[in-house]
C-alpha cells in the first residue's frame, strides 16, 4: 500500500503581513501536489494536522481545503485528516458524517466519543487500519476517561491509544499531532512553530505496535526514535529558520506486508516563491543581487557593516521588487546594542509566538545572552495555554491559573 503523508498545510497564513493565500503560494502548492497525486495515484492521502492557520480560518483557506479535498476525492483517493493544535477539531469535522460518503475522514472532538475515528483500507496483504488521533491535552483525556491522574501528555497520549480496540496482529497506522521526542531529545524547531521548552512531550514509544506513524507539529521532515515515526514537515517554508531544510514537499510511504521494512520517500515540490536569508555588508549584498538577481523570493536581508539608511533601503526594496521578489525583514547587526535592534526593520512581531518574542526581547536587552531555559519553558507554557483558548473562544479558567503555578513550583522543584 502506498499513501501520501502530508502534515502542517496551515491554509490561511501570513508571513511578515503577506498573505500566502492572496499572495497564490498556498493555491500554487495545492495545485502542484494534486498534479503529483494524478501521477501516482496514492491509496489514499493522510493529512497529520494543522490544516488551517488558525480555529476560525479566513473563508479563502476553507474554499482551498474544499477544492484539495474534493480534487483527491474526484480521483477515488480516501482522505485522511486529523485535527492540530492550530485546527478547531469542531469546524473541522462539523461535516464529517456527509465527508465520509465521498471517503473523507475527519477526527472528532475526543468529548464526543473516546473511540476514535478509523478507516480500514485493504491492498494485496489484507487489510490496514488508520487511526486519527486529533491534538489532545492531557485535561481534555483525562475528562473523557474519568481520570483525573493524567496529568502530562505522554500518558495521555498512552492512555487514549490503550482505550481503542487496535488488532495488533493486522497493520496499523496512527495519524496524530504531537511533541514527540525520543528519550526526551527534541530535534532543532523551525521558527514558526508554537510550541518550545519540553511543553507537551511524547516519547515515540507509545506509539509501539504501529507500522507507521505519520506525525505533524514540527515543521521539518524526521524520524524520531525509529524510522516508522516521522514528521512531514510543513509543505513550504513559513518562516526563515525553515530555510533549513531546502526541500519540502510529502512523503510518498510504501507498507508493506506485516512486519516487512516500511519505505519512505520525501517529494519534492518547488514552491511559488522560496525564502532565502542574505547576510553580509552592504557591498557583498550589491555583488549578490547583481550577479545573481533575486528571482521570486522572499528575503531576509541582514546588513553587518553599517545601519540601513533610506538609500539603502530603497536599492534593496526596489531590486528585490524589479525581480518579483519582496524583502520580508531588513535588518543591520552593525550597531547590534543600541537598543534598536530588536526593533529596526522587523515587520512580523504580530506573527511571532509570546515565548518567540520573550526570547528576542531578553537577548536584545542583555547583550546576546540567552533567557534561561526554565524561563523558555514557561513562557512556552503560557503561550500554550493563551493559544488554546484563542481557538475554543474561551477565557482561561481557575484550573489554567492553577496549571501555570503548578508548572512554576515543577520548576522550582528541579533547582
Amino acid at each position: 500500500m502506498r499513501f501520501l503523508h502530508l502534515a502542517d498545510l496551515h491554509l490561511g497564513k501570513s508571513i511578515y503581513g503577506t498573505s500566502l493565500i492572496d499572495n497564490g503560494d498556498q493555491k500554487v502548492w495545492v495545485d502542484r501536489f494534486l498534479d503529483r497525486a494524478r501521477e501516482l495515484k496514492p491509496d489514499a492521502v493522510v493529512i497529520a494536522g494543522d490544516v488551517y492557520d488558525r480555529g476560525l480560518p479566513p473563508g479563502r483557506a476553507a474554499q482551498l481545503l474544499s477544492f484539495l479535498v474534493t480534487a483527491l476525492a474526484d480521483m477515488g483517493i480516501p482522505v485522511l485528516i486529523t485535527a492540530g493544535n492550530h485546527d478547531s477539531v469542531y469546524h473541522l469535522s462539523c461535516l464529517s458524517p456527509l465527508l465520509e460518503a465521498r471517503d473523507v475522514y475527519i477526527s472528532r472532538p475526543i468529548g464526543q466519543s473516546v473511540e476514535l475515528v478509523h478507516k480500514t483500507l485493504e491492498d494485496e496483504y489484507g487489510k490496514v487500519t488508520f487511526w486519527l488521533l486529533p491534538y489532545i491535552y492531557p485535561a481534555m483525556i483525562a475528562q473523557a476517561l474519568g481520570d483525573e491522574e493524567i496529568r502530562d501528555y505522554d500518558t495521555a497520549v498512552r492512555r487514549i491509544l490503550a482505550a481503542q480496540d487496535v488488532d495488533f496482529t493486522r497493520r496499523n497506522v496512527l495519524i496524530a499531532h504531537q511533541n514527540v521526542t525520543a528519550e526526551g531529545r527534541e530535534a532543532e524547531r523551525g521558527g514558526s512553530e508554537s510550541m518550545v521548552g519540553g511543553v507537551g512531550q511524547v516519547d515515540y514509544t507509545a506509539f509501539d505496535g504501529f507500522e507507521y506513524v505519520a506525525l505533524g507539529h514540527i515543521h521539518s521532515s524526521y524520524h524520531v526514535g525509529r524510522e516508522e515515526v516521522r514528521y512531514a514537515g510543513t509543505p513550504m517554508a513559513y518562516h526563515f529558520n525553515e530555510t533549513k531544510q531546502p526541500d519540502k514537499g510529502p512523503l510518498l510511504v510504501t507498507l508493506p506486508e506485516k512486519a516487512g521494512k516500511v519505505r519512505t520517500e520525501l517529494l519534492k515540490i518547488e514552491p511559488l516563491h522560496r525564502m532565502r536569508e542574505i547576510r553580509g555588508t552592504y557591498d557583498e549584498i550589491r555583488r549578490t543581487a547583481e550577479a545573481h538577481p533575486w528571482e521570486n523570493e522572499y528575503l531576509k536581508v541582514i546588513l553587518t557593516d553599517q545601519r540601513i539608511t533610506p538609500l539603502i533601503s530603497d536599492y534593496i526594496h526596489e531590486t528585490a521588487k524589479a525581480h518579483g521578489s519582496t524583502v520580508m525583514e531588513l535588518t543591520s547587526e552593525f550597531s547590534a546594542f543600541t537598543g534598536d535592534a530588536f526593533f529596526s526593520g522587523t515587520k512580523d512581531m504580530h506573527e511571532k509566538p509570546v515565548e518567540e518574542l520573550f526570547a528576542d526581547f531578553y537577548r536584545d536587552r542583555n547583550n546576546g545572552v540567552e533567557a534561561e531555559e526554565r524561563d523558555l519553558e514557561l513562557m512556552a507554557f503560557v503561550g500554550e495555554l493563551t493559544r488554546n483558548a484563542a481557538v475554543t473562544q474561551q477565557e482561561p479558567d481557575e484550573q489554567a491559573y492553577r496549571r501555570i503555578l503548578d508548572f512554576v513550583l515543577g520548576q522550582e522543584g528541579r533547582k
